[in-house]
């Protein structure tokens, strides 16, 4: 009889995270979900940041609920979005709460950036879109507030994650790719470049191929979660990476994909980097994909806005569903107000329905008033 193999593959994105189990009897993959949670930024007096322990308390919950199957876990696999990252002191230890990428700190570094060495020569070596929260930007502007005077090793956010599963300190190919300073020509970091913006590459991690198994859990962990003997695996790290694995084509031609969350991603996986100016003035992406491929991508406002509105109705006492924000859309009248997703006033957390409102005002548009007319005008 065929092996029976068992996984555990963890999904973490920006609004929420789930755990689901992979049974491989050597015919046909099941899957079944045992865990979904939110996910999103915790506000402190000196900015926006992520709640790392409260997401691996979450990763553990995952374990927990998979070793109640009554078969041996072969293995566990996480997935995140990308750019952001820990910072780890000497001993191992997180020196503050990852960063969310939608913080303000990084507001002008991009312009200033490429102003000094050159918007070109960036994307000449890493292929990635200029976006202000890329995690180049990121590093710089905490070298400026003074964040890496104790820092002795990165984590992107899965790392961090296998870190404390492990103990084992390692980045992958495809999450190290969103970083805008990894070179997809040379398959390594682009340590001129952070030389050239005084920026210490010592910090960074080895990087290993998807399908490396990183480790075995660290004995506390195994305890606690009622797993034994499980490996931790490095998937595609990044967790687009990881969403276009599953696209049902082959080869590189002819086809390409929309994978929609919190952002929107529409490309095709390609052979080798284009990193022209062409494609630097679309601001494409060329971020690295499971075997070797480079998924050319553009960033589009995905689900952001909507779930931004939500997160807002929330707070006053609506906690809407998925269903429920549909059903409030389609009641609302059609095609009366329209909004600019790439203007910047949508791209920060705060009061999104007031915004939509204000830019409608501000445009000589009918101001959505209802809650259903705010969903539809984000919708269309």
């Amino acid at each position: 009889m065929p092996e029976r193999l068992h996984y555990l593959a963890i999904d973490l994105g920006a609004s929420s995270g789930r755990g689901v189990v992979g049974l491989f009897d050597g015919e046909r993959l099941m899957l079944r979900e045992i865990h979904r949670f939110a996910n999103g930024p915790v506000t402190r007096k000196t900015g926006l940041y992520w709640d790392a322990k409260g997401l691996f308390r979450n990763v553990k919950k995952c374990l927990r609920f998979a070793s109640e199957y009554g078969h041996e876990l072969s293995g566990v696999g996480i997935d995140t979005w990308g750019v952001d990252y820990g910072l780890l002191s000497e001993f191992g230890e997180l020196l503050i709460p990852p960063r969310h990428y939608r913080d303000v700190r990084t507001a002008g570094v991009m312009e200033e950036t490429g102003k000094l060495i050159g918007r070109e020569r960036i994307y000449a070596r890493t292929g990635i879109a200029f976006l202000p929260f890329n995690t180049l930007y990121q590093l710089i502007a905490e070298k400026r507030d003074g964040g890496l005077e104790q820092a002795k090793a990165l984590a992107f956010i899965p790392d961090l994650l296998n870190y404390w599963l492990t103990g084992i300190w390692r980045t992958e190919t495809t999450i190290a790719s969103t970083s805008q300073f990894y070179d997809p020509n040379s398959g390594g970091w682009a340590t001129g470049l952070l030389k050239e913006l005084g920026l210490p590459a010592g910090i960074l991690p080895e990087i290993g191929k998807p399908g490396t198994v990183l480790g075995k859990l660290q004995p506390p962990i195994a305890r606690e979660t009622l797993c034994r003997d499980v490996s931790v695996i490095l998937p595609a790290s990044h967790d687009t990476g990881s969403a276009v694995v599953a696209v049902p084509a082959e080869g590189t031609q002819d086809w390409a994909y929309i994978s929609s969350g919190t952002w929107s991603l529409l490309g095709r996986e390609l052979k080798t980097p284009i990193c022209s100016r062409e494609a630097m003035d679309a601001n494409f992406t060329n971020e690295c994909g499971l075997e070797g491929t480079i998924r050319f991508q553009k960033n589009v406002t995905g689900l952001w806005i909507l779930q931004e509105c939500q997160r807002v109705w929330a707070f006053a006492g609506k906690d809407y569903s998925h269903a429920k924000v549909s059903e409030l859309a389609a009641g609302a009248p059609a095609l009366v107000s329209f909004i600019d997703p790439d203007d910047p006033v949508f791209s920060e957390f705060g009061d999104m329905p007031g915004r939509i409102r204000e830019f409608c005002s501000r445009t000589g548009q009918t101001v959505p008033e209802s809650d259903g007319a705010i969903a539809r005008c984000v919708m269309e």
